[in-house]
């Protein structure tokens, strides 16, 4: 059975609630937002379901949203802040390129597959598409997605310990390539995953076609310049 046509969005102008009262009601619509929208896909779901699981009515929900697709544009939106926030707390700028890999392919793993299947299986079929609905919804969150992957390239590259000879945004590629490969292949089997060895596999692939060829050369001379510097504070002491 075909869902039913979405209502159309009220012209009139939101009623703005209290604050606080605001607040929870907006943390509800988002949380049970995101269960819906990972169970039945954006087409699918619906603000009658959504307001029907948190006992309002559906005008409610047209009071902080207008429409179904501002409603799942920003619980993306709020998904994408978890992601970059969990995977930017394990990327110290001065922690070695390839651990900080490490961190992110697993983290990536984590939240996509394990705690986020419904959600990655949402933005690989409705946003990445052209014509979708969401499509250019997503172009900005995509960004702010990648940030933490660029920032980390960038920085091994400046350190000697990512290859040069290719631009930023190739070696985005490269290793977003692989991993959205595997995303799709996940998703599309509905088959479980041994995240831990996917994930060393996966480093492993990728760190051998980033890694510069003098980057064992590079990482001695760090820590030669670190032994230098712990000698003078010692002597300075």
């Amino acid at each position: 059975m075909p869902p039913r046509p979405e209502p159309a969005p009220d012209p009139r102008p939101r009623r703005v609630p209290s604050r606080a009262k605001s607040e929870q009601r907006l943390r509800d619509l988002l949380r049970v937002g995101r269960e819906v929208f990972a169970e039945r896909g954006y087409e699918r779901a619906t603000t009658t379901e959504i307001a029907q699981r948190l006992g309002i009515s559906e005008a409610t929900v047209f009071t902080y949203f207008r429409g179904k697709r501002e409603l799942c544009v920003r619980v993306i939106e709020d998904w994408y802040d978890e992601i970059v926030a969990a995977m930017e707390a394990g990327l110290p700028p001065e922690a070695p390129a390839r651990a900080q890999l490490d961190h992110l392919v697993r983290t990536h793993l984590r939240l996509f597959l394990i705690q986020g299947t419904g959600l990655c299986a949402l933005v690989l079929s409705e946003g990445r598409s052209k014509g979708q609905e969401l499509g250019e919804s997503f172009l900005p969150l995509q960004k702010r997605y990648t940030a933490p992957l660029m920032t980390l390239l960038a920085r091994g590259q400046a350190r000697g310990e990512i290859r040069t000879d290719l631009p930023l945004r190739l070696l985005r590629s490269l290793v977003l390539g692989p991993m959205e490969h595997l995303l799709w292949e996940v998703v599309a089997q509905d088959r479980p995953v041994d995240l831990d060895t996917v994930a060393q596999d996966l480093v492993e692939a990728l760190w051998s076609a980033l890694r510069a060829p003098d980057a064992e050369l590079a990482a001695l001379r760090r820590l030669r310049d670190d032994l230098d510097q712990a000698l003078a504070r010692s002597r300075s002491a």
